[in-house]
């Protein structure tokens, strides 16, 4: 019943009190963009930043388990050499007492063959050693950088939650404000400020006039326009560039 009871008194409010209305809003708008602008990119570098860490943490994480796992392949390969060397001791003690050259040539293969099997295992420990050896190299550049920006994280944030901490009454009292203004503009004009702030660079939407002109897209303004518009009898938009159009001195009317 409250909502359509507010909906009743704004479309019963004068042309004066909505354009009142809508350049209250967009001084109060203008108002907390000028606060976010105090506080420039370091939201962004801020989020940038976290962003990176996590991505160094996770690079950290993996390089450190692909680490593992290649030294527990090294092992596996130092097992391999082993059992190849113990058998080799085993067959060449054979060979010892062979009956025939049948048995004889049948160990030798086994020799040649666990040979071979301590060559590839030396080749893939070599390997594996080396690619060790990167990782760490990289873990550590990793490491170092993520200590880095771990340093400038903590310098951004402080730097940003001191002027949030500056500026956080003043934001939150016009943000409440600026909920009350809102409440007592229609939606389909609240909808048409919007929509004009979210397409322009300064993000006004509502302009007085200055020195004849726009004061958004500073254009003249014929002198019947103008006094159509210090009338405040109805919502005239700039022929230039869509802004909504108000007196100067509106708010005291």
């Amino acid at each position: 019943m409250a909502k359509t009871d507010n909906k009743i008194e704004n479309a019963n409010l004068s042309v004066t009190d909505k354009l009142k209305s809508l350049y209250k809003l967009q001084l109060i708008d203008s108002e907390i963009d000028r606060i976010k602008i105090m506080r420039g990119e370091l939201p962004l570098e801020v989020r940038d930043l976290e962003d990176e860490i996590a991505g160094l943490e996770t690079r950290i994480a993996n390089l450190e388990i692909e680490t593992a796992q290649l030294t527990t392949q090294i092992s596996s390969r130092e097992s391999g050499k082993a059992e190849a060397n113990a058998l080799i001791k085993k067959y060449t003690e054979q060979q010892n007492n062979v009956r025939n050259n049948r048995e004889y040539d049948s160990l030798s293969k086994e020799i040649e063959f666990q040979t071979l099997e301590i060559e590839l295992c030396e080749k893939k420990i070599k390997e594996h050693k080396i690619d060790i050896e990167q990782k760490t190299i990289f873990i550590d550049e990793s490491k170092n950088r993520l200590d880095e920006r771990k340093k400038d994280l903590e310098q951004k944030k402080a730097e940003l939650d001191s002027i949030i901490s500056e500026t956080q009454i003043d934001e939150e009292k016009l943000n409440k404000d600026r909920e009350t203004i809102a409440t007592n503009i229609e939606s389909r004009l609240l909808y048409a400020y919007s929509r004009i702030r979210n397409n322009v660079l300064n993000k006004l939407a509502v302009v007085s006039i200055e020195r004849d002109a726009c004061g958004g897209c500073f254009n003249k303004i014929p002198p019947q326009r103008q006094l159509d518009i210090k009338s405040s009898r109805k919502i005239i938009p700039c022929e230039y560039c869509g802004r909504i159009l108000v007196d100067p001195e509106i708010l005291e009317k």
